[in-house]
């Protein structure tokens, strides 16, 4: 009986180890779908590589991989910089890797390289570089910081005459329902292929020569095929948008349309109706601040005339409280005088029973002036007397 050869488990996993890494020295570029991605305090990253037979169908291969912390701090950046998206569950990738195996972890792959143009296709790839070039300069917002006019009526139009959307957009202008007039100047230019990005650029300038005449400039044009509108991810159109000096309202598309053009314009809408409808609001909401204001002057007239006509009134009445006083204190003084009067009536003295006396028709006011023998006169209540003095006596 031949001797078995025996083994132990170790020596079993540096054999598989060792026929690996003999049979698969190179590094490899593998298209896979990623699993679970987790990233290690140490700064490294642990995922799940998958592959399927068919798209959204059962496993057909899954592997462990990982991205050392030296190497994850390069491509993390560039990854997500590139795609505008995280290294997470559920994405396609094409990565540069290693076969690794372990007699404690077994098979692994070390992932050296990601190329993000796999990920989001080499157009894709090339937008979002111009999207990072364009932020990176400041341009995002330029446009933006302009103010749009109060009553922006004077608009120039880059379309082409002929488009759906440029007549949706005259329709919905021309014929609105609040009886609103603007000024609408075409400035006709290509909306799509190689010769639209110099073709509106040309209309822009065209334009600018002549901004005091304008408000606001609008870029429209009906929805088509992501290649038709691919126009509007050009660098040196979105350059001519974010620095130029009126603000610029774009409507490209349909929905799920948005485009770089619409990122560094002031306004972006979806569509040339929605452009009409941008337009309209503004003169909307204005007439609704109007008319709120002309209902709070008219309030706040309202009030004052009540106000005012309160106060005329307090007044009025203070006037006739004032009036009906002073003339009671005269009708009491009256009273007084004439009380006074009456009592200082000698006619009412008399009739208390007391006389006058007169000589020779002067009044007398002591006896010496009177002598014995003089004919005196006393007057007393109801009538005359003539008297003759006999005697009288002095003191």
């Amino acid at each position: 009986m031949a001797k078995r050869e025996e083994i132990t488990l170790s020596e079993l996993q540096e054999r598989i180890g060792k026929s690996i890494q003999n049979s698969l020295p190179a590094k490899y570029w593998v298209r896979a779908e990623t699993g679970e991605v987790k990233i290690h305090s140490g700064g490294h990253c642990y995922m799940e590589l998958i592959d399927r037979k068919t798209e959204g169908g059962i496993l057909a291969a899954k592997v462990q991989a990982v991205i050392w912390n030296s190497t994850f701090r390069m491509v993390r950046p560039y990854f997500e910089t590139s795609t505008g998206r995280t290294l997470e569950r559920g994405i396609k990738i094409l990565v540069c890797v290693q076969v690794q195996y372990s007699s404690l972890y077994g098979l692994s792959l070390v992932i050296s390289d990601i190329d993000p143009s796999f990920t989001i296709g080499d157009q894709e790839l090339e937008r979002q570089k111009t999207i990072q070039k364009l932020k990176e300069e400041g341009m995002f917002d330029v446009n933006s910081a302009l103010e749009i006019p109060l009553l922006p009526r004077n608009i120039a139009v880059i379309s082409s005459e002929n488009a759906a959307g440029y007549r949706d957009f005259i329709q919905h202008t021309s014929f609105n329902e609040y009886g609103f007039k603007f000024n609408i100047s075409l400035f006709s230019a290509p909306l799509q292929g190689e010769t639209a990005p110099p073709g509106i650029i040309a209309a822009l300038e065209n334009i600018a020569a002549q901004s005091d005449n304008f408000d606001i400039v609008l870029i429209i044009r009906g929805g088509g095929s992501a290649q038709d509108l691919i126009c509007f991810d050009d660098y040196n159109l979105a350059v001519n948008i974010a620095q130029f000096p009126l603000p610029v309202i774009t409507g490209i598309g349909h929905d799920h349309d948005y485009h770089i053009a619409d990122m560094v314009s002031h306004t972006n809408v979806k569509t040339p109706t929605a452009a009409a409808d941008f337009l309209l609001d503004l003169f909307i909401q204005e007439e609704q601040h109007l008319n709120f204001l002309s209902n709070r002057v008219a309030i706040s007239l309202r009030t004052k005339f009540a106000n005012e006509e309160a106060s005329i009134e307090g007044r009025v009445r203070r006037v006739k409280e004032a009036v009906r006083r002073l003339s009671r204190e005269q009708e009491h003084k009256l009273e007084l005088l004439e009380k006074r009067a009456t009592l200082a009536n000698p006619l009412n003295i008399l009739e208390r029973g007391y006389s006058i006396a007169l000589k020779s028709g002067k009044k007398i006011t002591n006896s010496l002036q009177v002598s014995e023998g003089d004919t005196i006169t006393l007057v007393v209540a109801h009538g005359i007397i003539d008297c003759t003095v006999n005697s009288k006596r002095d003191e």
